[in-house]
């Protein structure tokens, strides 16, 4: 009896490392290939549109709204390949696991590949949540089929961003400028960012004034000294910065507005109060573990402890996952499995001791809203827990993994407890206070002290969250402030008591984690889009860095101004979040995907749909749109109002039509003051200064400020054929237009200066050029130390420097401009450096760049780290490769292509409601039918 042949599987993930991963655990009877992320999508550019559907108007945007918003999908040029090879693997195998993430993205990537493969052998999806044995072997040996509520959700979501993004965007390019872009989430992201700079604009800072003291409880006490801060005056309230509102305007009633005065009255009059205790009060202090990191608070804290991005955060943890060293980093769920959490106790009992476990293990529930693809939360992966030391990882992985790890240790650990304690103080003085102003402020003043101790640190042990720069006045969960031990009546003594000036401050802008956190507050988007969609409004120039804060451009005020006075409803926080909320329901299959594309195109009741959004905008005033008045208004004034501008080539300040001054572009918006507008027209752009005649040719010669600087140019004379060009030459960085003298302006027109001819007859010019002056015979550059020497330098000294051996650059080495101590993740020393592009921060091996908002002065060694971390990540510059001479293929017949055809599914029965379809019949079945070829 001949033995039955073993079954043989092919395995696809999508990722070349999860491949050689998983493959490693499979052994025999498995093949384990990747599909390199997503193998089709819908058409980015005409030619990738199939002959067939050529010339129909709906292929510009890839959808077929008139057939149910049909999309077409086609296979991108650099996956075909990978299609092939897939399809091979697949002839010699006798069943099919898809094996991609167990997210919305992940079963969609699985279902195209079921439509691009059209497998004639059993195909089953394959989900785990980590990378073990175990978990392989387990997902192995319980296949599911494929969830196409999944499938819909992400499926409408991409079409819903391809019809935003396409119909939107030439809005933009023709009111705005060329090459802008809208998205259906990032355009809210750029609103909230735009928003919180308005804020700042408008804000009006106050000035006011309090007091601290020190006071001594006696040399008996532990400690004899402790702090105290004035609260009242009186029986009112003393005004702190919480009291003003955005324009410095006090809000409360009953309160005391101290000025200067006022508070250094009474800082000399307290010296000689007598100081006693009117109360104590002790509460119990107790402290809950924080919950184990999701994908959200994950960003925020790599970005506040590591100084990681966001899309640096899920980059490192994208490898920390496909190495088996973490579960699933894209979840909102933050419950684990059992399994994990007798991993973590068990390490709490080894590392901490008894004392620090708590009777009953943790379990933790999400509170977002709809949570989705609930995995289970970002934990080490396996049954036991790798301690940081024993992975072998270095760098930005050890980093981020140890982080991960004390969070989940410290989730299942007792309780941080201890003591606060709140103490009132009197302090009477011998006679009423007087201002020198006059002011009366009586005699009795009344200080708080608080106070904090720890008794048992718990959690606290293993993991201290880091608290958000922008929450002025918060205290880290183990800080602590000690007291001595005081009781009601004590008399004190006060060592010291001073005046402090405070002014109140403009609200915080966004860093990534705080933007990361609103964004997940308000419901808008899927945090795991959070990372792209930042560096997608960074990558198009309407958000720049300085230093960790996110400062939108006046780009970005002028797309957004458009968005909410012409599509007010696409860019409402609210709606955006119930379209998140639409999306949750289409992926647990109770709502109709078709549903949610129609009101989103078409509208419903009175709500205009995208469609007649962008077909109904009537007149735009493109330059109203982009201009914005500085300062406040002064009617009374007869003087021009200095606006800024957005232009096609840039920003500018424009006092009147003929004075305009560019705006440099890492100015924070909120600091272009009227002030500082004055300093820049001080040297308009356009200006124009008349400097004679050139005696050779009759033109004119004048000077003028320009986008990239001051030049000087010949004026063309009315009748010149359009082929003629006016000779034009830039300043050197010594001069300015109203200081060059025309001698001088002819010589930097006549650029390059011919110094003579080398022994072989080779001209030899001087020149001035984008990096600095320089000698150029043939081919063959040299620098010259200065711009003088271009018209100075004589034939002999030129032939000297030609002389010498050719040194690497322009000029030897430089010394560093600045230290950064060691690279976390190489371990070697990181220097600022200055280069031919300007100033860069460098290991020895890779360099990168200092972005706009960077400067040499305030940068730290973590933005260098994160600089050369994302210079990495985008690994080395690939060169344009030599195109072969085309061959020209023999003619052959073209294959008929088949019509794109839909998924099947059982047909959804939806009942009656103003904004979302119930579903009321089952599931619909695993499509298995292909798309567009």
């Amino acid at each position: 009896m001949a033995t039955k042949a073993p079954v043989r599987r092919l395995v696809i993930v999508e990722s070349p490392t999860k491949a050689s991963k998983i493959a490693s655990y499979l052994g025999d009877g498995y093949v384990v290939e990747s599909s390199r992320g997503h193998v089709r999508d819908l058409p980015t550019r005409s030619s990738d549109i199939p002959a067939k559907f050529k010339g129909e108007a709906w292929t510009r945007t890839g959808v077929n709204i008139a057939n149910d918003f049909e999309p077409l999908y086609v296979v991108t040029a650099d996956k075909k390949s990978t299609i092939r090879s897939l399809k091979s693997a697949l002839a010699d195998v006798d069943e099919l696991l898809l094996a991609t993430d167990g997210d919305r993205e992940g079963e969609a990537i699985a279902w195209h590949l079921l439509q691009e493969l059209k497998p004639k052998v059993p195909a089953r999806r394959m989900v785990f949540h980590e990378i073990t044995p175990q978990a392989i072997a387990e997902a192995v040996a319980n296949p599911r089929d494929l969830d196409t509520d999944l499938v819909d959700a992400q499926e409408t979501r991409r079409i819903l961003d391809r019809l935003y993004g396409y119909e939107v965007s030439p809005v933009l390019w023709r009111k705005v400028s060329q090459g802008l872009s809208a998205g259906r989430v990032q355009s809210v992201a750029t609103r909230l960012v735009v928003n919180r700079e308005r804020e700042r604009i408008a804000f009006r800072s106050a000035s006011y004034w309090d007091l601290d003291a020190v006071l001594n409880a006696g040399s008996e006490a532990e400690p004899p000294t402790f702090p105290a801060r004035l609260t009242t005056v009186g029986e009112r309230r003393i005004a702190q910065g919480r009291d003003f509102d955005a324009r410095g305007n006090l809000t409360g009633a009953n309160l005391v507005h101290l000025d200067q005065d006022q508070a250094q009255t009474l800082a000399t009059s307290l010296e000689k109060a007598a100081w006693s205790v009117a109360s104590v009060e002790s509460k119990p202090y107790r402290r809950r573990p924080y919950a184990p990191f999701r994908t959200t608070t994950l960003q925020q804290e790599a970005g506040r402890k590591l100084g990681f991005t966001a899309q640096r955060a899920m980059s490192v943890a994208q490898d920390l996952y496909e190495g088996g060293y973490i579960t699933y980093m894209r979840t909102d769920s933050v419950a684990l499995s059992s399994q994990a959490i007798d991993a973590a106790r068990n390490q709490v009992r080894q590392l901490f001791g008894a004392d620090y476990l708590p009777d009953q293990p943790r379990l933790y529930s999400s509170k977002v809203k709809n949570a989705q693809e609930a995995h289970e939360a970002i934990r080490p992966a396996g049954e036991v827990f790798r301690t940081p030391a024993q992975t072998g990882l270095t760098g930005d992985q050890f980093r981020l993994y140890e982080l991960i790890w004390m969070r989940t240790i410290a989730s299942q650990m007792k309780d941080a407890e201890g003591q606060s304690i709140s103490v009132r103080i009197d302090a009477r003085m011998p006679e009423p206070a007087r201002s020198a102003a006059g002011v009366d402020l009586g005699d009795y003043c009344q200080f708080t002290a608080s106070g904090r101790t720890i008794t048992f640190h718990g959690f606290l042990k293993a993991y201290v969250e880091a608290i958000d720069e922008s929450r002025e006045g918060s205290q880290s969960d183990d800080a602590q402030t000690r007291l001595p031990q005081l009781t009601q009546g004590q008399q004190l003594d006060a060592d010291e008591v001073k005046a402090s000036g405070h002014e109140t401050k403009p609200p915080a802008r966004y860093t990534e984690p705080s933007l990361v956190a609103k964004l997940e507050e308000l419901e808008i988007g899927r945090p795991s889009t959070y990372a792209s969609i930042i560096r997608t409004i960074t990558s198009r120039d309407y958000v720049f860095k300085k230093g960790s804060a996110l400062v939108p451009t006046w780009l970005a005020f002028a797309v957004t101004r458009l968005l909410e006075e012409h599509f007010s409803k696409l860019v409402d926080y609210k709606f955006t979040a119930a379209m998140e909320e639409d999306l949750d329901e289409i992926a647990k299959g109770d709502m109709e995907r078709l549903e949610v594309l129609k009101e989103f195109w078409f509208g419903a009741g009175d709500e205009r749909g995208l469609h007649a959004l962008v077909n109904g905008l009537g007149d735009i005033d493109a330059r109203k749109l982009s201009t914005f008045p500085l300062g406040e208004e002064d009617l009374e004034s007869d003087e021009p109002r200095i606006v800024v501008r957005v232009g096609r080539y840039g920003t500018y300040v424009e006092e009147s039509e003929d004075k305009r001054a560019n705006v440099p572009d890492d100015l924070p918006p909120d600091e272009l003051t009227v002030a500082y507008a004055k300093e820049l027209l001080s040297k308009p752009m356009g200006e124009e200064v008349a400097l004679g005649t050139d005696p050779d040719t009759g033109n004119e010669i004048v000077a003028r400020n320009g986008r990239f600087g001051p030049y000087v140019t010949e004026v063309l004379p009315e009748g010149s054929p359009k082929s003629a060009k006016a000779r034009t030459g830039s300043l050197f960085k010594t001069m300015t237009i109203h200081d060059v003298d025309l001698e001088q302006a002819l010589k930097l027109i006549n650029l390059p200066r011919v110094v003579g001819k080398d022994a072989e007859g080779v001209d030899i010019t001087a020149q001035n050029g984008r990096y600095g002056p320089y000698l150029k015979k043939g081919t063959d550059s040299r620098s010259l130390d200065t711009e003088d020497q271009i018209f100075s330098i004589t034939l002999e000294e030129a032939e000297a420097i030609y002389a010498q051996p050719k040194r690497r650059g322009r000029a030897a080495a430089k010394p560093p401009l600045k230290e950064l101590g060691e690279d976390p993740a190489t371990g070697k020393p990181m220097v600022i450096k200055d280069g031919r592009f300007g100033p860069y921060v460098t290991d020895g091996e890779t360099n990168a760049t200092l972005r706009r908002g960077d400067s040499i002065e305030a940068i730290t060694p973590e933005r260098g780290a994160e600089l050369l971390a994302e210079k990495r990540a985008k690994g080395p510059v690939k060169k344009a490769a030599k195109k072969a001479p085309a061959k020209k293929a023999p003619a052959r017949k073209t294959a008929a292509k088949k019509a794109p055809a839909k998924k099947t599914t059982a047909k959804k029965t939806a009942a009656k409601k103003t904004t979302a379809t119930k579903k009321t019949v089952a599931k619909k079945t695993t499509a298995t039918t292909s798309g567009p070829e």
